[in-house]
């Protein structure tokens, strides 16, 4: 056989392991309805217009950014805008960005570390639970890693060819990944660093030249889109969502920087660098907007079309950000050290459960502390084969010595490098969720994949000490396991938890009794321990499939769906069918049907209005050409929903369908229609995008009649008072008999979904 045909040989094995990374990451998701519904929102708004494309507007109107950049919202965009805009096609980037990261382990590891070592890193990548669940959703994550580990591919490539062309593509790619998702991108920053320094074949001036060139890279990369938008004046452009200063700078430094590590989770509150509030232009001439345009670009159509979103129910809730609002539908594992999945928090690694003094906070990350990534609340996620990860790299290591570095030894040095500060950051961040854990998944899987050959090869040559390691391994990494499971004895039996118990410690205890033999016994024990170390982790890879979970905070876990308990909410409040939570496959098999619902009724919840009011389906146009009933609203509000749709739509004469201070409340309207709607106040409802005088001018020009603001439910999310309080000066209340579901509200209000539970009252403001 050729060089040429060994080289381009299938690995078929690996093709099995990325079917079953695609499995994971894409079963099932054609049941999501709006996945997060933040950012479909957002990619609803960018596929009307170049200028909302360009900044990642919220809503169609261009007056607000998301609170992220939008290197992955251009890409789910260009999805949407080839497949339909539909909860899959915003998921899909990220679900093989999934596989992506699977392959691209394989092809780090397998040039140094060998064939076995590279197929069981692929493995552990594809099979951690917070990685599956992340690339499930339209969050940004999953991308993020993907890029990551693509400038890592460059890296090594540079210091194996002693390229700089490649140096400099590394840093340029994470400086892309600072455009996806700002300072945490930076994470991997100083192994880059490090391992270039450690490996690279060249003089040390030659290195500091090179790091200096790639990191003056870097810079221009991270913030080229941040330095344009800067630019440009600010009555030109969005407000900057979840800013205080309406800078991206300050976003990426801020909220999204120094923030996360400190919990100050308080944006929006801020104004201009002037003092003032923002100021808004009319746009194309007309309305007083914030920078929008009309639907000029990408087509000139609304989103999908007349097609709506695809069938199913159980909609999405807000994004990661939270702005201080605690979401309905967040949530963490249940239980920290408790038999029953109850919220209790004691355990031997702390108060790490949610519900008790240590739930670490509203979103149920444990306390902050040495052992917070082992801890009930956080240890689900990413942290199975951390153990084990360190046993390798006890292996890995062992032989280093100053005058006999090797490849396996940098690598090693450059994943560790990678791990031990990110670990060390969400040991005492104070404000991140279950999801950033993905970070903590390529190194991880790198160090099990690789340290697993090693710790084999020790054990098999009976090198000393050295030959303990596996044993020992796999036999706390197996009593780990059992920790992190058997709270969830009750909702998934205790079988599960005690056979990966006895799994891991009998064949420990067989490589010890035949640690002296030669033979092919031992290998077998090895492999059936180790096998049985991804029972778990491959179980909780496919809770979101079997279990559902929440798009907004995606985790892990046979809790996962009913997150309320990760916000110290009891038990018996976590059920039902809550904002973001993606809907398990019905028994009968129908996509969309929620809870209780019959197929013939989940066939009809679909919006059957389209932007220029015809009727019609994502299956076809109804056969009495009317208006349907039901609409896949967020929750159980759907024909509210629809019904609010179809009256702004008869009624509202001016450019803009309607304002409100919440975008959950704007987001049917704009996703399912590609109505041109404003959302007063960003992601938390409490950004200074507007002022009163520019309402009063889009109100005289006759852009702007109807307002929909909330009452003050639990988000939180009522927006400005004094925008609130000029709107109910001039407004006048519009019954929701007239336009709301007699069946969710009554008098002057209904509980819309956008009001967390809480009123949203129309107004009608005539000046």
């Amino acid at each position: 056989m050729s060089s040429a045909t060994r080289k381009w040989r299938v690995d078929f094995l690996l093709v099995g392991i990325m079917l079953l990374s695609a499995c994971l990451n894409g079963y099932n998701i054609w049941t999501e309805t709006y996945a997060n519904t933040y950012y479909t929102t957002a990619v609803a708004s960018m596929l009307q217009s170049w200028h909302n494309f360009f900044y990642a507007s919220l809503d169609p109107a261009g007056s607000v950014t998301v609170d992220k950049p939008p290197v992955v919202f251009w890409i789910q965009t260009l999805s949407a805008y080839v497949f339909g805009l539909y909860g899959w096609s915003v998921i899909l980037p990220q679900a093989l960005a999934g596989v992506g990261s699977v392959w691209l382990l394989y092809r780090l590891v397998k040039p140094t570390f060998g064939l076995a070592a590279a197929r069981l890193s692929a493995l552990t990548m594809a099979c951690t639970p917070i990685a599956v669940a992340v690339a499930r959703t339209n969050n940004i994550d999953s991308m993020l890693v993907f890029t990551l580990l693509v400038s890592v591919s460059l890296l090594f490539r540079a210091v194996k060819h002693n390229s700089l062309f490649s140096l400099l593509g590394s840093f340029a790619v994470i400086g892309i990944a600072f455009n996806m998702k700002m300072l945490q991108a930076y994470m991997i920053v100083p192994a880059v660093y490090l391992f270039f320094w450690l490996a690279a074949k060249v003089k040390w001036k030659t290195k500091l030249s090179w790091l200096a060139g790639a990191t003056a890279i870097l810079l221009i990369t991270s913030l080229s889109w941040a330095l344009v938008v800067e630019a440009v004046p600010q009555d030109q452009r969005p407000y900057i969502g979840s800013s205080q200063t309406n800078s991206v700078l300050e976003l990426a430094f801020g909220y999204n920087g120094i923030s996360r590590l400190t919990g100050s989770q308080g944006p929006g509150q801020g104004s201009r660098d002037d003092g003032s509030r923002p100021q808004a232009a009319a746009p194309d001439g007309a309305g007083g907007a914030r920078g929008a345009s009309a639907a000029d670009g990408m087509g000139g159509a609304a989103p999908n079309g007349a097609d709506g979103v695809p069938d199913g129910a159980g909609g999405a809730s807000a994004a990661e950000g939270m702005g201080g609002a605690a979401p309905i539908g967040a949530g963490a594992a249940p239980g920290a050290w408790a038999t029953d999945g109850a919220a209790s928090s004691n355990g031997p690694f702390g108060q790490g459960g949610p519900g008790g003094s240590g739930s670490g906070g509203m979103f149920g990350t444990g306390t902050k502390g040495p052992l917070r990534l082992f801890q009930s609340a956080l240890s689900g996620q990413a942290s199975w084969l951390i153990p084990f990860a360190a046993f390798a790299s006890i292996a890995l290591l062992a032989g280093w010595r100053r005058r006999a570095t090797t490849e396996k030894h940098r690598e090693t040095v450059f994943w560790l490098a990678w791990l031990i500060p990110a670990m060390a950051f969400f040991s005492v961040a104070g404000f991140f969720h279950h999801y950033y854990l993905i970070m903590l998944a390529p190194p991880i899987a790198a160090l099990v994949g690789s340290g697993a050959v090693e710790l084999w090869q020790a054990y098999s040559s009976r090198t000393g000490w050295q030959s303990w390691l596996l044993p020992a391994a796999v036999a706390v990494t197996g009593l780990f396991q059992w920790y992190i499971v058997q709270p969830y004895n009750s909702t998934i039996g205790s079988a599960w938890s005690l056979g990966i118990a006895i799994g891991g410690v009998a064949p420990a205890l067989l490589l010890v009794v035949w640690r002296q033999r030669d033979g092919k016994m031992a290998q077998a024990a090895a492999l059936a321990g180790l096998l049985v170390l991804f029972v778990g982790p491959t179980y909780w890879a496919a809770t979101p499939i079997a279990y559902g979970q929440n798009s907004m905070l995606p985790q892990a876990g046979p809790g996962s769906a009913n997150g309320r308990e990760g916000m110290g909410m009891p038990p018996g409040m976590a059920q039902g069918n809550l904002p973001g939570r993606q809907p398990t496959q019905p028994a009968d098999g129908q996509t969309g049907a929620r809870p209780g619902q019959t197929a013939d009724a989940a066939e009809n919840a679909i919006p059957a209005t389209a932007q220029d009011g015809t009727a019609a389906r994502r299956n076809g146009t109804r056969s009495d050409g009317g208006a349907d009933d039901r609409g896949p609203g967020m929750g159980d509000n759907q024909q509210a929903d629809v019904n609010l749709y179809n009256y702004l739509k008869q009624n509202a004469r001016g450019k803009y369908l309607f304002a409100t201070t919440d975008y959950n409340a704007a987001a049917p309207s704009i996703i399912n229609y590609g109505a041109q709607v404003i959302t007063l106040g960003g992601f938390s409802g409490s950004d200074p995008v507007y002022t009163t005088a520019e309402l009063e001018e889009l109100v005289k020009s006759g852009d702007l009649t109807y307002f929909l603001i909330s009452g003050g439910g639990m988000g939180g999310r009522s927006g400005s008072p004094e925008l609130t309080a000029w709107i109910q000066e001039h407004g006048t209340v519009v019954s929701s008999s007239e336009w709301g579901s007699t069946a969710s509200g009554s008098g002057n209000g209904t509980n819309m979904p956008g009001g967390r539970g809480g009123a949203m009252t129309l107004y009608k403001v005539t000046l």
